[in-house]
C-alpha cells in the first residue's frame, strides 16, 4: 500500500545516502525542530520509494512528470490535503538542497502545484464570533472555578492577540512577557525566536490572571517552570486540554464552527490583513519563513469579499 511504502527500506545506494544528508542538514544547518524533521523524513522516504517503484535510481534523474504522479498516488491513497501539501514541500525542499549540493542540474518540482481540488483553506471565525468566544468564560460563576476561568479568558485572548502556536501557548514563560514593550517574546519551530505585539485587553486579561489565580494553581503543584498559564496541577496545559477548552466554549458561546486552537491564529491573520496589515508584517508575526504560506490568508480575504459581492450586488 503507498501508506507503507516508506516503510519498505528498499531504496537505491544513491538516494539513501541522499535522504541522510538531507535529514542532517535539516537538523544542523536549519534547526528543525524534532517533530517537523521526523515529518519531513516520514514524506521524503515514502517520496523515494515511489521513484524507486519507477526504476528512479538517482535525483538526477527524477522529471516532472514523477513528482507529478507521487502527488497523485499521494492522493489516491487517501491522505489529507495538509498532508498532501507538506508532502510536496518536503520534495521541493529534497530537490533544492539536491541542486544546491550538485547532486542534480535542476529542480524538477519548482513548478509543480498542488491541484486546485485539494487547497483547503482554513476555518477562519468572524470577528464577531471571536468575541462571543472570548467572553463565554465568564458564563461561569461558580467561585470555586474562579481562577480557571481567568485563565481561560487570559488563554483565549492571548491565543487571539498574538496569533500564536499551540505548542508555543503551551510553553510560554513569564519571562517572555515584555508587556512594559507591550511585546511578547514567541519562541517558535526550530527554537526561532520572534517578537509579536500583545493588545491592550490581552494584556490586562494576563495580568490579572498572574496577579489572582495563579498563584492558587502554583500552590496546588511541585513546580511550574516559570510556564505561565497553568494546569490544576501546577504543571503546563497539555494539547488535548487546549483542544478541548476551545471547542466548550465556543459550543458554549453558539459558534458551531470547527473550532481549536490554531483557529484563533487563522483568525488573527485574517483580521489583520482584512483591516489593511502589511502582508509581510502578518508573516513576521506569524513566524512564518516563507511568505507563500502567509498568502493563504489574502486567499481567504478574497474569497469574503467575492461572498460580500453575490450577497450583496444587484447582479451578483
Amino acid at each position: 500500500m503507498m501508506a507503507n511504502q516508506h516503510d519498505t527500506g528498499e531504496l537505491s545506494p544513491g538516494l539513501e545516502l541522499l535522504l541522510d544528508r538531507y535529514v542532517e542538514f535539516l537538523v544542523v544547518d536549519k534547526g528543525s525542530a524534532n517533530n517537523t524533521r521526523e515529518a519531513y523524513q516520514r514524506d521524503i522516504r515514502r517520496y523515494a520509494a515511489h521513484l524507486t517503484g519507477q526504476g528512479i535510481r538517482t535525483i538526477d534523474g527524477v522529471r516532472i512528470e514523477h513528482v507529478r504522479r507521487h502527488i497523485v498516488a499521494l492522493a489516491e491513497a487517501g491522505l489529507a490535503p495538509a498532508s498532501i501539501a507538506r508532502a510536496i514541500s518536503a520534495v521541493r525542499g529534497l530537490h533544492k538542497f539536491a541542486m544546491v549540493e550538485g547532486d542534480a542540474p535542476g529542480d524538477p518540482s519548482e513548478n509543480v502545484q498542488l491541484p486546485k481540488r485539494l487547497r483547503v483553506l482554513p476555518d477562519v471565525l468572524s470577528v464577531t464570533q471571536v468575541a462571543a468566544i472570548l467572553e463565554a468564560p465568564m458564563a461561569d460563576t461558580d467561585p470555586r472555578r474562579a481562577h480557571f476561568v481567568l485563565r481561560d479568558r487570559a488563554i483565549l485572548e492571548m491565543l487571539y492577540a498574538t496569533g500564536m502556536r499551540i505548542s508555543e501557548l503551551r510553553t510560554l514563560h513569564t519571562s517572555q512577557l515584555l508587556f512594559e514593550y507591550g511585546l511578547v517574546r514567541v519562541i517558535g519551530k526550530g527554537n526561532k525566536e520572534r517578537l509579536v505585539p500583545v493588545g491592550q485587553t490581552a494584556q490586562e486579561w494576563a495580568e490579572e490572571y498572574r496577579r489572582r489565580a495563579r498563584p492558587l494553581l502554583i500552590k496546588r503543584g511541585q513546580r511550574s517552570d516559570d510556564i505561565f498559564f497553568l494546569n490544576s496541577r501546577g504543571g503546563s496545559l497539555s494539547r488535548n486540554a487546549l483542544w478541548k477548552m476551545t471547542r466548550a466554549y465556543a459550543a458554549a458561546a453558539g459558534v458551531v464552527a470547527d473550532v481549536h486552537p490554531h483557529t484563533f491564529r487563522h483568525s488573527f491573520a485574517t483580521h489583520l490583513l482584512e483591516g489593511g496589515a502589511d502582508l509581510r508584517a502578518v508573516q513576521e508575526m506569524l513566524g512564518h519563513e516563507d511568505i507563500t504560506t502567509t498568502q493563504i490568508y489574502t486567499h481567504i480575504d478574497r474569497e469574503y469579499l467575492r461572498e460580500v459581492h453575490r450577497t450583496f450586488h444587484p447582479r451578483g
